[in-house]
């Protein structure tokens, strides 16, 4: 069974991206939905839209695929007993979605544009570059974490490629603005091209002709890299989603998820001074650093590594649970 979004491995998709007002309207009717799933045998295999870690609901590290059977053992939403159970579940489940969901339904309602050409990514002057900063350009520097702690353009906005790239351009980069990419030589601008077109952004202001190569003689920003055991007495700002943060966390540190992050980088730079920021391995960190950065944060630094690694290191016990409210 192709079950869409009516059945994912682990939960149900998530009903309020159309309209936050019908979100319950469209919970119930999935409710049903899952009713009439329910009526096939076991073994059948379900194969949804939506994979693991999806930000529609798929939990992280669930499997691919499953089986009636499976869900209807395993599943927390089909172990509710009845209709406002499910929804109150479903709706509970519902967390943070990158902001340019908001707008592509809309356009892929009207369809994308029809391109009468290839995508390109036109090389330009290191001049040119500062130039397009000062018209409000965004220099995106898509180069591994550690290449960009190294030695980056100042301002830039650190948002490694991989297959996650998209989904993070849409969410702190907003769609207005032109944006300027700097790579690596060995990465595949084809990758980064059509990623960013498959998030409404196109065409590209063009790229930094040499990478950091062609940034010669002119200042370069850095960002400080902190191994695990270099913690002590250090602030902590954890930037993963609630639930991971929920799952294990080092004791003490402050949460603000990456896509809260990127609304509020100047606020939350006031107080980042000196921070050493995380995630689950470091890119998320290393774009949430970039962007209070961006935002005047000065002293920041980046956790090598996740919450895991420091635990393997130190020896200390993770804590638990959400974050302690703020405000």
């Amino acid at each position: 069974m192709f079950s869409g979004g009516s059945l994912i491995v682990g939960s149900a998709a998530r009903t309020d991206l159309i309209d936050p007002e019908r979100t319950e309207e469209l919970a119930r009717s999935q409710y049903r939905s899952v009713q009439h799933l329910l009526e096939l045998p076991d073994e059948v295999a379900v194969w949804p839209t939506h994979g693991a870690g999806s930000f529609c609901s798929a939990p992280a590290g669930a499997s691919r695929t499953s089986t009636i059977g499976t869900e209807r053992t395993t599943n927390p939403l089909l172990q509710t007993t009845t209709e406002d159970e499910f929804v109150a579940a479903l709706q509970a489940s519902l967390g943070s979605y990158p902001t340019y969901f908001d707008r592509l339904g809309e356009i892929n309602r009207r369809g994308p544009a029809v391109l009468d050409e290839p995508l390109r990514l036109p090389g330009i002057t290191a001049s040119d570059l500062q130039r397009l900063q000062d018209q409000e350009a965004v220099v995106v520097d898509v180069r591994p974490a550690t290449s960009f702690a190294a030695g980056h353009v100042p301002g830039s906005v650190s948002i490694p490629l991989r297959p996650a790239f998209a989904t993070w351009l849409g969410w702190v980069v907003a769609p207005d603005r032109p944006v300027v990419v700097v790579r690596d030589p060995d990465q595949d601008v084809d990758d980064v091209v059509w990623q960013t077109a498959n998030v409404g952004y196109y065409p590209l202001a063009g790229e930094l002709a040499g990478g950091m190569g062609g940034w010669t003689d002119r200042p370069v920003a850095t960002v400080g890299l902190a191994a695990p055991d270099e913690l002590a007495g250090r602030a902590v700002l954890d930037v993963r989603q609630p639930a991971e943060y929920a799952d294990g966390h080092l004791p003490g540190a402050a949460h603000i998820e990456l896509g809260t992050l990127a609304r509020q980088p100047n606020d939350a730079a006031t107080a980042a001074a000196g921070t050493v920021v995380m995630c689950g391995h470091g890119e998320r960190a290393m774009t949430a650093a970039s962007l209070l950065q961006r935002g005047g944060a000065t002293g920041v630094s980046v956790l090598i590594g996740g919450a895991d690694d420091w635990a393997a290191v130190t020896g200390e016990h993770l804590a638990t649970g959400p974050a302690e409210p703020t405000g």
